[in-house]
């Protein structure tokens, strides 16, 4: 069986439009007759993301008990057994709740292409293992959930999606990325100028460097 194709839409920071965009992307491939499925998508309450999202099949999520709650993941076994062409499947990083069949979301994501299912996918630059020091040094903050080089070294494309820190911060002031409270607390912290400044310019020299690992051929294409 061949392998599915992995696309990865990257930013780097909330808001930039990676699911916008990936979302864009499925609702093409859809119109072109392509079978295409949502397998998480994480709306953030952003209506121009949402509308997005509308006329695409949803696959409904797992449930999963931990200490007494329930807990929503991506029901990666269901969209294996739905069998099909691309999932669109938000938050490469993210760590599912314990009890999940898979510790990690792109330990999911690779059960999928290993089943032939080709993925779109969304992250951050601030989530790739080897930046995890550096962009601690950046900002202050240790990034908890992050993906192995190898496996964005595995992706067939990887499309950054860019956006200038002023246009960011004007988004997250409008309401566009988070609710007025927490638009706030963001800007008190990780949505700084400067610190968002420094993440776009190690995302762009991450993008220049990818393109020049692959055209060598030290990466995969």
């Amino acid at each position: 069986m061949q392998r599915g194709r992995l696309k990865i839409f990257m930013g780097y920071a909330a808001g930039v439009g990676k699911t916008y965009k990936m979302l864009e992307e499925a609702q093409e491939l859809k119109a072109k007759g392509v079978d295409v499925v949502i397998g998480y998508f994480e709306p953030h309450s952003r209506k121009d993301t949402i509308a997005k999202s509308e006329g695409l099949e949803l696959i409904p999520r797992r449930l999963i008990a931990y200490r007494g709650g329930e807990f929503e993941e991506m029901d990666a076994d269901a969209i294996l057994a739905r069998r099909p062409q691309v999932a669109v499947v938000d938050e490469f990083p993210h760590t599912n709740v314990p009890g999940s069949p898979r510790a990690k979301r792109w330990e999911d994501v690779q059960a999928l292409l290993e089943a032939g299912v080709d993925v779109l996918t969304t992250m951050n630059i601030q989530h790739l293992e080897s930046l995890n020091d550096q962009v601690f040094r950046l900002t202050g903050i240790r990034v908890r959930e992050t993906i192995p080089d190898w496996v964005v070294q595995q992706a067939d494309e990887v499309v950054m999606i860019d956006l200038t820190p002023r246009a960011l911060l004007h988004r997250l002031e409008r309401g566009v990325v988070y609710a007025p409270g927490k638009a706030e607390l963001a800007m008190q912290n990780f949505f700084r100028e400067s610190t968002l400044v420094a993440l776009r310019e190690l995302a762009l020299r991450q993008a220049a460097h990818e393109v020049e690992q692959r055209r060598s051929g030290l990466w995969c294409s």
